[in-house]
């Protein structure tokens, strides 16, 4: 019996290490973003400030608001700084105990996404919430001055960059699902126009009520869906050739 748990208490204490690694990781990412948290906000509002009228910035309404949003800042550059450690530990812990057809997805996945996340960021940096911010602030008037605080640019701004991260994960999805033989790139070919309609439709709905926003939104998620029906033919199911024998090995154990 007591040969039973002994692996269970095994994992538990590799699964304890590796959690405590992951945390003084980013604990390190902490302190050293905190260093330079006022640059790393300043970086994060540049979209904003081009836009500003002149002698406009950013305010904060609160004596501890300015000291909690760098606080903000240094926590998110943190764990920004050590994913790529976090994300070993997790696959450290996880891959002893995957077969090798799943590992082969695993890695592809990993890359894949991250690369698709941090080009969504880029996009949503450079491109979206300049065109975003240019539309909102055209409400304001002579009487009627922007003012925005700290905390709730950072609030804004990071729930954007994050949202635009996760539509850009549309090409990893999609051809996770041509993997694993749900679908496949003559079905997504076929359905192209419907798709193209839903596109627009979800860019009229989250940009400002201007064409221009609209179609710098939806272009590049017909991109990504037309890189989505390439990469499924590349990398969909293979009906013809099978992974019978991968499936049958067992998980590696050490």
């Amino acid at each position: 019996m007591d040969e039973k748990k002994l692996p269970l208490t095994a994992h538990l204490q590799e699964l304890r290490s590796r959690l405590i690694a992951s945390f003084i990781a980013i604990g390190i990412g902490f302190i050293v973003c905190y260093t330079f948290s006022q640059t790393l906000f300043d970086i994060l509002a540049k979209p904003l400030f081009k836009l500003l009228p002149q002698g406009g910035s950013l305010i904060f309404t609160s004596v501890a608001e300015a000291f909690f949003t760098y606080m903000k800042v240094a926590f998110i550059g943190g764990l920004i700084l050590a994913s790529p450690f976090v994300l070993y530990q997790i696959w450290a812990f996880v891959a002893p105990g995957l077969y090798r057809h799943e590992k082969r997805y695993v890695l592809p996945l990993l890359f894949g996404g991250s690369f698709f996340f941090l080009l969504g960021i880029l996009f949503g940096y450079f491109i979206a919430l300049p065109v975003g911010f240019k539309f909102l602030l055209g409400y304001a008037a002579d009487l009627i001055k922007p003012m925005p605080s700290m905390k709730e640019y950072l609030s804004f701004s990071v729930k954007f960059l994050l949202a635009f991260g996760l539509v850009f994960e549309f090409p990893v999805v999609l051809v996770m699902l041509a993997r694993i033989g749900i679908i496949d790139a003559k079905m997504m070919a076929r359905q192209r126009k419907y798709a193209i309609l839903l596109i627009f439709i979800f860019a009229a709905l989250i940009t400002p009520p201007d064409l221009i926003s609209q179609l710098i939104m939806a272009f590049p998620l017909i991109g990504l869906y037309e890189l989505s029906i390439l990469l499924a033919k590349i990398f969909g199911k293979n009906t013809k050739s099978g992974t019978k024998i991968d499936s049958q090995e067992g998980p590696q154990t050490d």
